[in-house]
């Protein structure tokens, strides 16, 4: 079978206090722009199966694509970001080198998996041997973030570093995969497609 991994398109930025629970931010105007780009990019895939995260982002990425194919998407919630449980969620152009979100990754870089970088590693794989569990012989496109792609690259290449293969906003990755455990990765982070949108200098930290 044939993992399609998109990454979110930019969220908007939401902040608020922690007793009113995690962020969850919706898509920016921007994100919109990219999500619509990305469903007619992959219109022509064949795409058989959509799953996306429980995040808004990732399932509002999902919809252009899911409408244009006719197909209802699969909430998985064990592929959620490292950060879910963060009330505040600030894209990477917005972050400065005083915010507490990078402080706290140049102190420790696994604060961005909250601690439980073990943890999250084993929910990320978890979540991708089910998608590939229940759809054999199809091809799936699964919406979720950008430390869950890392990693779930890194549990392929056996790569000592979580944070060495990231994806941009509606970055594609090709993963083709077997019930046995076998992992080909065909190509990662494909962007062209949304490159003339984002005209936005990164910071380099990409939580």
């Amino acid at each position: 079978m044939e993992l399609i991994v998109i990454r979110h398109a930019r969220p908007d930025r939401e902040e608020h206090d922690h007793r009113e629970g995690p962020a969850d931010p919706s898509l920016s105007p921007l994100g919109m722009e990219q999500a619509a780009v990305t469903a007619d990019l992959l219109a022509t895939a064949k795409i058989d199966h959509i799953v996306a995260s429980t995040m808004r982002r990732a399932v509002q990425t999902a919809e252009p694509l899911a409408a244009g194919l006719g197909l209802a998407i699969e909430q998985v919630d064990d592929l959620k970001e490292s950060d879910h449980l963060r009330s505040e969620y600030v894209p990477a152009e917005e972050l400065t080198t005083d915010h507490p979100i990078v402080v706290d990754y140049m102190d420790d870089p696994e604060t961005v998996f909250g601690g439980e970088y073990d943890g999250f590693r084993t929910r990320v794989e978890a979540a991708f041997d089910g998608v590939v569990k229940r759809n054999p012989g199809r091809t799936v496109a699964v919406f979720c973030h950008g430390m869950v792609i890392g990693v779930f690259l890194q549990t392929i290449l056996g790569h000592p570093d979580p944070f060495a293969l990231f994806s941009d906003y509606c970055g594609i990755t090709r993963v083709t995969a077997s019930a046995t455990g076998l992992r080909t990765i065909r190509s990662i982070n494909e962007a062209a497609h949304v490159r003339h949108l984002d005209l936005v200098p990164r910071t380099g930290f990409e939580p």
